[in-house]
């Protein structure tokens, strides 16, 4: 079964391949800000983060799964989005380094929840498409005693730069947290278990989709 991962993230691309799947990539036409915007307008509220994440997942893999679809490909493709919420304010990517820092400086010793929407389209012979979706979320425990000049040195890597919530679990950010409570895999960018499930309800075996060296029957 072919796989397309509708997103550029580095992280979740490194996911997938370190459950066996080797996916091709394609980059969603989706202008994240616009779609929030109008669909908040629209309803006049302020989506909730669950509702933010789901939504953006939802348009991002329905986009590339119609491109898809126009182009002869038969398979699933996986769409996805997060963000960080600590004490009801959601916390994006900081972009710049002082906003990393005073990040960095009020996040420690605290809690929030990663906040991960996922949308899986199996796309059948003749461009035929269906959808399963959910979100999942993962809380995250900062370390206490993390000092400036840690803070100084992370940012100076450029690496809390451009994740949601100026944090990583998987690289240099990790020494830096003291627990994460449910999917670990959904504060790398994706929850493997809920993507595993959304597979199964497609009427696909997870398994299936494994396409890497030592994966495959000899």
């Amino acid at each position: 079964m072919r796989v397309c991962l509708a997103s550029t993230s580095p992280a979740r691309l490194m996911l997938l391949r370190q459950v066996g799947i080797e996916p091709a990539t394609r980059s969603p036409r989706v202008d994240e800000e616009a779609v929030i915007a109008a669909t908040e307008a629209a309803e006049g509220r302020t989506l909730p983060p669950a509702e933010h994440v789901l939504l953006l997942a939802r348009r991002k893999a329905a986009d590339v799964a119609g491109m898809l679809a126009d182009e002869g490909f038969e398979g699933l493709v996986v769409g996805g989005d997060s963000m960080f919420e600590l004490d009801g304010e959601v916390l994006g990517k900081p972009y710049t380094p002082e906003a990393a820092r005073a990040r960095w400086q009020s996040m420690r010793g605290r809690t929030g929840v990663l906040h991960s929407g996922h949308s899986v389209f199996r796309v059948g012979p003749g461009g035929t498409l269906t959808e399963a979706h959910a979100v999942a979320a993962a809380s995250v425990s900062f370390a206490a005693d993390v000092t400036d000049a840690e803070i100084d040195a992370y940012v100076a890597t450029e690496e809390p730069l451009l994740v949601a919530g100026a944090f990583t679990v998987d690289s240099l950010g990790g020494a830096f947290i003291e627990r994460v409570e449910g999917d670990p895999s959904t504060v790398v960018g994706m929850s493997l278990s809920t993507l595993r499930r959304l597979v199964r309800e497609l009427g696909v075996e997870w398994t299936s989709l494994w396409n890497t060296a030592g994966t495959t029957p000899a």
